[in-house]
């Protein structure tokens, strides 16, 4: 399983936990899963159950846990679709990345195998490059401009994105900042990252922020990373505070640097191959619940985030609220080149959302 913000890009076999549904509780494998699927589309039901006693139940697979707030959500959103559709619809959750990694899922649902997944923009970008815009560092100014970006045309273009890749965007889930974390001396500024080796995510723009700070990026995987902070391998990390506490990275890193230098959502999508499928009545329902979800997420979420800043100071972490002006200086002739690319108009839409119409 992954952290809570932590993107699954590669393989991983399916775990043997059991499965969380909705409406129902077994164990499942992903060979299994597959000739259930094999089964179903010769029926001509794929993604889903199929129709039975009790309605459509809508297969959603994630490779979280169950105190995750992302499945607790889930959970949320098929307790809802059930209620607005009056027991006609329905989830059925398979958590603890039983069918495998975030690319995986993603595969299914292009087949219309599997009806929804949860996937980090950052796994996305290979399928919709300008997915990209979340990497960027410091392009929001607080969560408010976060929030009214995602809700605003700009958000919804970005799902709109995805059509062409044969998937459906419903909305985004919180999965807050990314800050620095490091094990022998904090952050105060950028000159304290010079020369320090930093693990980052498989990602260009994630490299090209930590060299714009001075730092000298490191990818390596997220399994590897507790023990290469306690060798020296690298000198810290970032992520957001409740995968910081969840890993018990905090147990080496003493040092949490609150810059949050960047904001990288969730992102529940669909099979576009199931969405049309479905009626307009049904799409409406379950836009709906995905609607209400959204805000029962973000209150898990900020709970989740002050636990766990709570707990890491109990532990002895020295938490420090940095100047952000000079991270953001510092980094500010990447987010120029960028603007020069595609991501250009889109960057300057969202500069215009800074301050509340």
């Amino acid at each position: 399983m992954t952290p809570f913000n932590e993107p699954d890009l590669g393989y991983k076999p399916p775990s043997e936990l059991s499965q969380n549904k909705v409406r129902t509780t077994s164990t499942i494998t992903r060979r299994d899963f597959t000739r259930s699927v094999g089964a179903c589309a010769g029926l001509g039901l794929t993604g889903c159950a199929g129709p039975s006693n009790s309605g459509i139940r809508l297969k959603l697979a994630h490779t979280l846990n169950n105190d995750h707030p992302v499945h607790k959500a889930m959970v949320f959103m098929g307790q809802k679709l059930s209620e607005l559709s009056s027991g006609t619809m329905s989830l059925e959750i398979y958590s603890n990345g039983q069918l495998g990694s975030e690319r995986q899922l993603i595969e299914l649902l292009q087949i219309g195998s599997l009806a929804m997944t949860k996937v980090s923009t950052i796994s996305m970008e290979g399928f919709s490059p300008v997915m990209k815009l979340f990497s960027i560092p410091y392009l929001f100014k607080d969560t408010e401009h976060f929030w009214r970006v995602l809700n605003s045309d700009i958000g919804q273009s970005l799902l709109d994105s995805l059509r062409g890749v044969r998937l459906q965007g419903l909305g985004y889930y919180s999965a807050g900042s990314r800050s620095f974390y490091m094990t022998e001396a904090p952050i105060l500024t950028p000159a304290d990252l010079v020369s320090k080796k930093v693990r980052v995510l498989p990602s260009r723009t994630s490299i090209e922020m930590v060299e714009a700070l001075g730092g000298a990026a490191t990818p390596i995987s997220w399994g590897e990373l507790y023990t290469a902070l306690q060798q020296g391998i690298v000198d810290g990390a970032e992520n957001n505070p409740p995968s910081y506490y969840l890993s018990k990275h905090y147990e080496t890193a003493k040092y949490y640097t609150l810059d949050e230098h960047t904001s990288v959502p969730d992102l529940i999508i669909m099979s576009r191959r199931v969405f049309d499928g479905l009626s307009e009545q049904q799409r409406a329902w379950l836009e709906e619940a995905m609607s209400a979800s959204v805000i029962h997420q973000r209150k898990l979420w900020d709970a989740a985030e002050k636990e766990a800043l709570s707990e890491v100071a109990k532990a002895g972490v020295e938490i420090i609220y940095p100047d952000k002006q000079p991270f953001r200086d510092a980094v500010a002739p990447m987010k120029t080149a960028l603007a020069e690319t595609e991501l250009g108009p889109l960057i300057r839409k969202v500069e215009a959302l800074e301050e509340p119409s």
